[in-house]
């Protein structure tokens, strides 16, 4: 099947796009209903992790690892309202559940992949992942005219420069290094799919490192420009209605920009789409249930492209994804912690304030698009 017959299938199988049937958010029922449906989700997941903790890949257990930062800062949020007390209770048992599954995990990937371990074990250490205070929207005057072909990313050559980044390859080199391979690379113009998110990616990672010399001082100006054209391929993951090819990276560009600080990834309906893709028996995320020969065409299509992409990529026999799952909790760990800061109803959102600057190396001032936009609870939208 090519490309353009994939899509023309894709598009004649998508419904009609609806708003979210989930509760508004103004009322405190509504919130908490949302919230409840959010932790359940998450729990199911994490007993998914228990059962097939030998068998997750690293990249599986960051998600979890992001999570883990989303639900102490949930935590945090919710420890003065005492109406939020049992909710908070679910929480913390959360979070001491994944504790030692993510302390063990690191047995099982020195047995499974001990190279890619000792080059992406940071992404994995407690401490890595922070949250952010300070949110801001995507700018669409920043999207691409046109978008280059994703056949032209290399899993090898991200993961190098993402190594290189780290300071863990095999000469021990000192971290928030950057070669003139790895610039070109990682600032290309044109991106999509994996190669865009991986571009995001490279930035994050170095904002978590605290790299802030050379090129990294414009690291919110690339952060921009990447968000405003993920944003832009979600919206059409959204107009073909969410076909399975298109899920994994939906939930990806959700977790690295959410994470990343844009609260307009956040949309109740978008929430409502990824909750309706957990398999409810496994509590995983992965592949659909084929009842059309068409769609199975698109599925085995989409498994291929899967494998050229994602090397590492743990599929099981049932249907789950090791990625896909870790992806879709991280995303909806960051839904959750978004709506802790969320007020209660008549009351309205404070303006997040910017952290003042802490870099010593002389950064240059933001550009127009760099600047914080009035953060404003995008994830309202239906």
């Amino acid at each position: 099947m090519s490309i353009i017959e994939l899509l023309l299938l894709l598009l004649l199988l998508a419904p009609p796009l609806k708003p979210s049937s989930l509760p508004p958010l103004d009322t405190p029922e509504g919130k908490v209903t949302i919230t409840g449906l959010i932790l359940s989700s998450i729990e199911r997941a994490t007993s998914f992790l228990k059962k097939r903790l030998p068998e997750i890949n690293l990249d599986g257990i960051v998600g979890f690892r992001v999570l883990e930062v989303q639900l102490k800062g949930v935590q945090e949020a919710w420890a003065q309202d005492p109406r939020l007390q049992p909710l908070s209770l679910r929480v913390g048992k959360l979070v001491r559940k994944l504790e030692p599954l993510l302390h063990r995990s690191i047995f099982y990937l020195k047995l499974s992949d001990p190279q890619y371990l000792r080059e992406f074990q940071p992404t994995i250490q407690p401490g890595f992942w922070k949250l952010p205070h300070v949110w801001m929207d995507t700018n669409t005057s920043m999207v691409y005219s046109k978008f280059e072909l994703e056949d032209s990313f290399s899993e090898e050559h991200s993961d190098l420069c993402l190594v290189q980044l780290l300071g863990t390859g095999t000469d021990s080199g000192q971290p928030c290094r950057l070669s003139d391979f790895c610039r070109t690379l990682m600032t290309k113009p044109g991106c999509s799919g994996y190669c865009l998110s991986h571009q995001l990616l490279f930035f994050l990672l170095a904002r978590m490192k605290g790299c802030t010399r050379g090129l990294f001082r414009q690291s919110q100006h690339y952060m921009n420009l990447f968000c405003a054209n993920m944003m832009d391929l979600n919206w059409r993951a959204e107009a073909i209605g969410y076909a399975y090819p298109t899920r994994d990276i939906f939930t990806e560009n959700i977790l690295f920009c959410g994470i990343s600080g844009f609260s307009d990834f956040y949309k109740l309906r978008w929430l409502e789409a990824i909750l309706s893709w957990q398999k409810p028996q496994e509590g995983c995320f992965g592949r659909p249930d084929a009842e059309d020969e068409e769609l199975s065409k698109a599925i085995q299509h989409q498994q291929h492209y899967l494998r050229r992409v994602k090397r590492r990529e743990k599929q099981f026999a049932d249907g789950c994804s090791s990625h896909n799952t870790a992806m879709a909790v991280g995303a909806l760990g960051g839904f959750l912690y978004i709506l802790a800061q969320y007020p209660p109803a008549n009351r309205e959102l404070q303006q997040a304030t910017p952290a003042p600057p802490t870099d010593t190396n002389g950064s240059t001032p933001a550009t127009q698009e760099d600047k914080i936009h009035t953060f404003h609870p995008s994830f309202l939208e239906s």
